[in-house]
């Protein structure tokens, strides 16, 4: 089965050699990577969506990176992290203050980008769960503890077995679960009809996803197998 879809990290950084070293660093320890050399092109990516934390250069050719780190913060709450040659305290505190999350001065250690990258998206995901009980995969936002999900920002309506078969793949988005392992997590018996239960479920679920977004579906068959959940 595919492994669960990996954080993606954007980085904005002129630097090839830096460049090299931290993709080389994020790819190696299993991050999704992708590298902006400006900073205008780097809000751009990131507009577009799917970045889980940027690793920022404050001198850029194009604009200061404290620059792009002010106009990010007007449109996203995405986890940022400095990586610069500026030591001095000032810079410090001024990327602190404009709305970053951590700040590592170069020359630096591969290995300790990695460690803070993945401490900020722990916190990052703590902090989104327990601010409102409400935790975002994708498109979807799931209250466990209140049984609720919702699509682009819209509550869905479903049955009992409809949200348990949605919370189940939610758990684990990009890996394929079997009908089996569906009717064992979501139904009290799995017997011979167990293929069309589930199936009929998944296609009731469909209809209600498409209700709200008609040009998608992040439910994904895979024959002979079973389903799983496009991140």
């Amino acid at each position: 089965m595919p492994p669960v879809p990996s954080p993606h990290v954007l980085l904005i950084e002129d630097e090839a050699g830096i460049a090299d070293a931290v993709l080389y660093a994020l790819r190696s320890e299993g991050f999704e990577a992708s590298h902006c050399l400006l900073g205008g092109t780097g809000l751009e990516r990131l507009a577009a969506g799917g970045i889980d934390l940027v690793v920022l250069d404050v001198g850029l050719p194009d604009r200061n990176g404290f620059e792009v780190c002010r106009e990010l913060r007007r449109s996203s709450d995405v986890p940022v992290i400095f990586l610069t040659a500026r030591s001095g305290e000032i810079d410090r505190v001024v990327g602190l203050e404009l709305g970053a999350d951590d700040y590592m001065v170069k020359p630096f250690s591969p290995r300790e980008l990695i460690a803070r990258i993945r401490a900020r998206l722990r916190r990052s995901i703590k902090e989104q769960t327990d601010a409102s009980g409400w935790k975002r995969i994708g498109g979807f936002e799931h209250d466990a503890s209140g049984h609720r999900i919702r699509y682009h920002g819209q509550p869905l309506d479903l049955t009992r077995y409809e949200y348990g078969l949605l919370a189940v793949l939610l758990a684990r988005p990009g890996a394929i679960h079997t009908r089996a392992q569906l009717m064992d997590a979501v139904w009290c018996d799995a017997g011979d009809s167990a293929d069309r239960t589930v199936d009929a479920h998944v296609k009731t679920l469909r209809a209600k996803l498409r209700a709200i977004d008609p040009g998608s579906d992040p439910l994904r068959t895979h024959r002979g197998v079973g389903y799983s959940l496009e991140n």
